[in-house]
């Protein structure tokens, strides 16, 4: 059986460089990644090949590929996004679209779908007040579906791109034969915790972050409230996540957009775990309004039914598998703590 090709963009970020190490593990992928950085060491090895350089100007050279499956990963996140939100709709829109473009005129041109992974944000929820996002408890994904921030909105936008693309792209009369679509599939991830990579940029990286300065004997000022609570997850279940949707037939899918969860905490709670593991640690809460507005606007947590009853998502780390089996143990070994 010959191998499928892959594009994983964005493959040299956290969630980026766990999904490449997911795929060559699992076999049968040759993979093409693409970033702004080269490749780091953790998938050197591992990459047929390595396209380096903005997403936006480098979709055309992709044309000449054929890709089975594409696993867009690349984006501007939360914060930055909120600082340079001009730069961020190019990134997280155009590129998104271009390559929305690129599948849907290859599936079409060679009557083969190309499958096309979207890692979505429950930040494409905005929840109104404080009460609101209590009251909601776990929101399903049609809810609230009002992002406060550009990124919530980039994320939304291109899900109803790729469902656009993937539905209604080169529609014809209704006794015509029907195009072939593109495959979309996303998936709206709450906060992802690796205990391999550092967090950058994300609006969710005051909870690793907690626990990465009290490894290492830090202070630490959290720039949420110690009651904000979010949803979060182990990265080796977002990674098995994607593998999971993207082995699912079509014919099981009955929405392009699955929210998925593990656990919900609140940032104190992400304190009080980090001082029972690292007695001492010298964690304290001094908001930004900004972000904390940001996290406000998020729910507390999700409903994850329909991936379960679709395509069999559970995961594998509650929060004290997490804590015990996954996060502490490395980063211990990381920090010789």
């Amino acid at each position: 059986m010959s191998e499928k090709l892959v594009l994983v963009t964005g493959a040299c970020g956290e969630i980026g460089q766990a999904l490449v190490q997911g795929l060559a593990q699992k076999g049968g992928y040759r993979i093409v990644t693409s970033d702004l950085m080269p490749p780091p060491d953790s998938i050197k090895s591992l990459t047929a090949e390595h396209v380096q350089g903005d997403l936006v100007y480098k979709i055309k050279t992709f044309y000449d590929y054929d890709f089975d499956i594409i696993f867009h990963l690349a984006a501007s996140l939360s914060s930055k996004a909120e600082v340079a939100t001009e730069e961020a709709h190019r990134i997280n829109v155009e590129g998104t679209m271009g390559l929305l473009m690129l599948a849907a005129y290859r599936s079409e041109k060679y009557n083969k779908p190309v499958k096309f992974l979207f890692p979505s944000s429950i930040a494409a929820y905005g929840m109104a007040s404080l009460e609101e996002k209590i009251a909601a408890g776990c929101v399903k994904e049609d809810e609230y579906n009002a992002p406060h921030t550009m990124y919530g909105c980039n994320k939304l936008y291109c899900e109803k791109l790729g469902m656009y693309y993937s539905r209604y792209f080169g529609q014809r009369h209704l006794d015509d034969k029907p195009p072939v679509m593109l495959d979309f599939r996303a998936i709206r991830f709450p906060g992802l915790v690796s205990a391999f990579t550092l967090p950058s940029a994300g609006t969710s990286d005051y909870g690793p972050e907690i626990l990465h300065a009290a490894a290492q004997g830090k202070p630490y000022s959290c720039f949420v409230r110690e009651d904000t609570k979010i949803s979060f997850m182990a990265m080796p279940d977002a990674i098995k996540s994607l593998l999971m949707i993207t082995d699912a037939t079509r014919e099981k899918l009955s929405h392009t957009v699955y929210n998925i969860a593990a656990f919900a905490i609140t940032a104190g709670e992400f304190r009080d775990r980090a001082v029972k593991a690292f007695p001492g640690a010298q964690i304290t809460f001094e908001p930004n309004s900004r972000r904390q507005g940001i996290v406000d606007s998020w729910p507390e947590d999700v409903n994850d039914s329909l991936a379960r009853a679709e395509w069999g998502w559970k995961p594998d780390y509650d929060v004290d598998r997490f804590f015990n089996d996954y996060f502490l143990p490395e980063i211990r070994k990381r920090y010789n703590r």
